[in-house]
This record gives C-alpha cells, sequence and structure tokens, in this order.
C-alpha cells in the first residue's frame, strides 16, 4: 500500500475558500492514448490549510471535509512506472479556489475528476505545479 507525502504550501491568495489537489501521470496517456492516470485527487481541502500530512488514511471523506479518490479507489496511489521502462512525469497540481463543491467521491476516478474540475471551472485564483520524476528499481 502506498503512503501519501507530507505536502505544504503557502502564498495563499485571498478569497480562497477550498483548495483541489491533483496528482496524475500524464506519460500513461502518452504511451497508451488514454486520458492519464488519476493516482489521486483530494477536493474540498480548507482554505485555511497550509498542507497535508504525510500518511492520509483511507476513506471517501476526512474529517476536515475534505474528500479523495484514485483509480484504486478512496485513497492515495503512488508513482509505479516500471523499472524496464522510461522516467514517468508525476504531476501534483494544486488549485485555490473561491468555491467548495458537493461533488460526493464517485467509484470512477475519471468521472469524479471530471465533476470536480466544472464545478471550480471559473473559480480557480492560483494554481501551483510540481512535476517528479520516478520509475522503479530493478
Amino acid at each position: 500500500m502506498s503512503i501519501s507525502p507530507a505536502l505544504q504550501w503557502s502564498s495563499v491568495p485571498p478569497g480562497t475558500v477550498s483548495f483541489v489537489l491533483l496528482f496524475k501521470d500524464p506519460d500513461v496517456a502518452q504511451n497508451k492514448g488514454l486520458g492519464d492516470v488519476t493516482h489521486w485527487l483530494v477536493w474540498n481541502i480548507p482554505g485555511a490549510a497550509t498542507g497535508l500530512p504525510e500518511g492520509v488514511p483511507t476513506g471517501a471523506q476526512m474529517p476536515d471535509g475534505s474528500r479523495q479518490v484514485s483509480l484504486r479507489g478512496p485513497q492515495y496511489m503512488g508513482p509505479g512506472a516500471g523499472a524496464n521502462g522510461p522516467f514517468h512525469h508525476y504531476t501534483l497540481e494544486l488549485y485555490a479556489v473561491d468555491t467548495a463543491t458537493d461533488i460526493p467521491a464517485g467509484a470512477n476516478a475519471n468521472e469524479t475528476r471530471a465533476n470536480v474540475f466544472k464545478a471550480i471551472d471559473g473559480h480557480v485564483l492560483a494554481k501551483a505545479v510540481y512535476v517528479g520524476l520516478y520509475h522503479q528499481t530493478q
């Protein structure tokens, strides 16, 4: 089982009501011609938050109202690029938004992701992106 990393952020824009965090692997899309893989989507993170702790527990809804989903269910899904292939560009995107959403954590991560991003369209105040390279050791 994968353990989510500790994340911290600062310089939050005024008017931020909540955050949306997306962790994805865009290289899978390039390799298979499909949409990229949603490794973790967390939304409704309170606007006063300055990060997420290491090891966010499994579950569709957290005590602070945040919700989460991944390709494997309501949990973090870590990187998994094979050792024999190229490094993958894992991307973390953090959105500061001026609203919260009532989107439930659905069983399908891609549908949930589409619904969350439709709900925050026009509400994004700022976006931060971090890209890291990873593949398993042999």
